[in-house]
């Protein structure tokens, strides 16, 4: 356990309300948005009784993600209100379904930013149900077609309940708290880098050293690369050799970056704004790919085809993982030591991190301490 920390409360006695739909629910102290400027406020959430498939989870922690401030302020779609945001959680299982055999109440479980998908499609199949191809069902703001299409809420609440195939099994050698952002930033690094089948002596270079690029370095380097950040700010490079980086490049520097041509295999691009990857290609081996994980919201300039015809280059994206890919990922973190640098947060610091989230402002993920939120009110917000 993070030291230091109180010891969560139980879930809150369940309040069953009849619906319409004649089924009943529990309900769950929460944070979330009720409008785009609304910011952050208490809600209270109603949760499904656990169905023959269900796993309900007492949540501990939740890590925020950048995403979760562009959902909340309706950045890149209106999204329906309230929302509760939160796809990186960590708790215990308070109670499973009937058909339930791989969980057991206390056992430490997680969940990423999917709670659901087609199952049969042949990407679902293929255990790639973030590319569902008829749409998965995201943590929070998402019809949920199994039950009944209510929105689904996410992790900055005291509970959850989720259907067993997407719960995945916390490694108790993990810290909780900093094991929380593991589900989205450790697996969005960690997908492409097994794509590439990254392993002892390669050379992986990171651009950018956020709450991506610090868990890419990590994961590089314990599966043996040598790891190479790109980056444009000097005040960078002792962050990135505490995290075990190699070599430090300030991109902005012709010089510095002419001197690493042909010198990386894979790159992972984590920055979310507008930048020239040209520069970038550059430094790339024959057969060398360079990795789009940042999303910008403006368009990128324009990529020369001839830097990729002339060294085989592959430009790529890659979205989060899938639950068996994920699981091998928290298994391998566990094995290797390798959580995200957290800094720990209460429910009335929630605004305040969004905004330091905006400004840069957080080595290197925000995680919320689920102890710090209310008792559930006698009614459901959402």
């Amino acid at each position: 356990m993070t030291p230091g920390r109180p010891v969560p409360p139980p879930l809150a006695k369940p309040v069953t309300l009849d619906t319409s739909e004649d089924r009943s629910v529990t309900l769950a102290a929460a944070y979330g948005a009720t409008s785009p400027d609304s910011g952050l406020v208490p809600l209270t959430v109603a949760r499904r009784t656990p169905t023959a498939d269900d796993v309900e989870i007492a949540i501990e922690f939740c890590g925020l993600c950048h995403s979760d401030v562009h959902a909340t302020r309706g950045e890149w779609r209106v999204p329906p209100y309230p929302l509760v945001p939160g796809h990186e959680i960590v708790g215990r299982v308070a109670r499973v379904g009937a058909g339930v055999q791989e969980f057991a109440p206390g056992d430490r479980v997680g969940v990423g930013c999917l709670v659901d998908s087609c199952r049969e499609c042949e990407s679902c199949l293929d255990g790639l149900e973030q590319y569902c191809e008829r749409g998965n069902v995201g943590t929070y703001g998402a019809p949920d077609p199994r039950h009944g299409d209510d929105i689904t809420q996410g992790g900055y609440s005291t509970s959850v309940v989720v259907d067993k195939r997407f719960v995945l099994r916390i490694p108790e050698a993990l810290d909780p708290a900093a094991a929380a952002p593991l589900l989205c930033a450790g697996i969005t690094t960690y997908s492409p880098l097994r794509y590439f089948d990254v392993e002892e002596g390669d050379s992986v270079g990171v651009v950018g050293l956020g709450g991506l690029g610090h868990m890419a370095v990590k994961i590089a380097k314990a599966m043996g690369a040598n790891v190479t950040v790109f980056t444009t700010s000097e005040s960078k490079f002792e962050a990135a050799r505490e995290l075990g980086a190699d070599h430090v490049v300030l991109s902005k520097d012709a010089d510095a970056m002419e001197a690493a041509n042909r010198s990386i295999d894979v790159i992972i691009d984590t920055v979310a704004a507008p930048h020239d990857l040209n520069p970038y290609f550059r430094t790339l081996r024959l057969d060398g790919a360079l990795f789009q994980l940042g999303l910008p919201a403006d368009d990128m300039p324009p990529v020369n085809p001839g830097l990729l015809i002339r060294r085989r280059l592959a430009y790529a994206g890659s979205l989060i993982g899938g639950i068996e890919e994920t699981q091998e990922m928290l298994n391998f973190c566990a094995e290797h030591g390798v959580v995200s640098d957290v800094e720990i947060v209460g429910a009335g610091q929630l605004n305040e991190a969004y905004d330091r989230m905006v400004a840069g402002d957080v080595k290197y993920r925000f995680v919320l301490d689920i102890a710090t939120l209310q008792e559930p009110a006698e009614r459901a917000d959402a």
